[in-house]
């Protein structure tokens, strides 16, 4: 939980980009955190939103070490090219988005990455917001080896055949039948992507499975309420979901 650290403990961590081979044989930047203390260590999967492999990215896993955790996030837009991650991810956008086989083929090469890592406990989670969200989910329907997913307002993890693109050619939610970990998910009820809805549906399909999940909605909240960088940042919102998230984790990884 956050802030209960104890003032005489040492908590120092290393942070840094890497190379991480991709489970399709190519080599992948990665943004690689880890505590420096004695392990061993539970790991995340951090995916990515699509404004890029940014620095709330990097922030975001560095907050996760600081907690305790070995974090992988990979540049799943590396193929794109290199420069400033606002130019790189609107390049992506302009060619019709980075592929959902590309992207779990990156995750589970950070999976594997983080398995083998030293000193690790064998325990891997995977979480991302908004279009990371829904490849947290995706990834946690299809990769096996993780232990549990935190989806923070994964849009289009239910989405129409007609919606249907290139990149996207299955709906996540298909998967959902394979499912086997506990899920969190975390939602804006001020959101449009997903909708309060849309939100609806994924619960009764979680239901109708007989999947563990829960559910936190926030009201106040739109998309994207952790960016504290824009105006929809929302704090309340935010930290109490951040604290919800951490426990979460702390539960099934730790």
């Amino acid at each position: 939980m956050w802030n209960t650290f104890r003032t005489d403990e040492y908590d120092g961590m290393i942070a840094e980009p890497i190379m991480i081979p991709s489970a399709n044989g190519e080599n992948v930047r990665a943004y690689y955190s880890r505590p420096l203390t004695d392990g061993p260590h539970p790991g995340i999967v951090l995916i990515p939103h699509m404004p890029g492999w940014d620095e709330l990215y990097r922030e975001f896993a560095r907050r996760f070490t600081q907690h305790g955790y070995e974090v992988i996030c990979p540049n799943i837009y590396d193929r794109f090219g290199q420069g400033n991650p606002s130019d790189i991810a609107n390049k992506a956008m302009e060619e019709g988005g980075v592929h959902d086989d590309s992207v779990m083929d990156d995750v589970k090469g950070a999976l594997d990455f983080l398995k083998t890592s030293t000193p690790s406990n064998g325990k891997v989670g995977v979480v991302g917001t908004c279009s990371g969200g829904r490849h947290a989910f995706l990834a946690a329907c299809t990769i096996d080896g993780f232990s549990a997913v935190v989806d923070c307002w994964g849009g289009g993890v239910i989405t129409p055949e007609d919606k249907a693109s290139p990149s996207r050619p299955v709906s996540p939610h298909t998967y959902l039948e394979q499912l086997n970990i506990p899920l969190l998910g975390i939602f804006g009820n001020e959101d449009k992507n997903p909708s309060p809805d849309e939100v609806n549906q994924l619960e009764e399909l979680l239901k109708k499975y007989e999947k563990e999940y829960t559910f936190y909605r926030y009201d106040g909240a739109g998309h994207g309420f952790w960016y504290y960088d824009r105006p929809m940042y929302r704090q309340e919102q935010a930290m109490d979901s951040w604290n919800k998230c951490l426990d979460f984790f702390d539960k099934h990884l730790k």
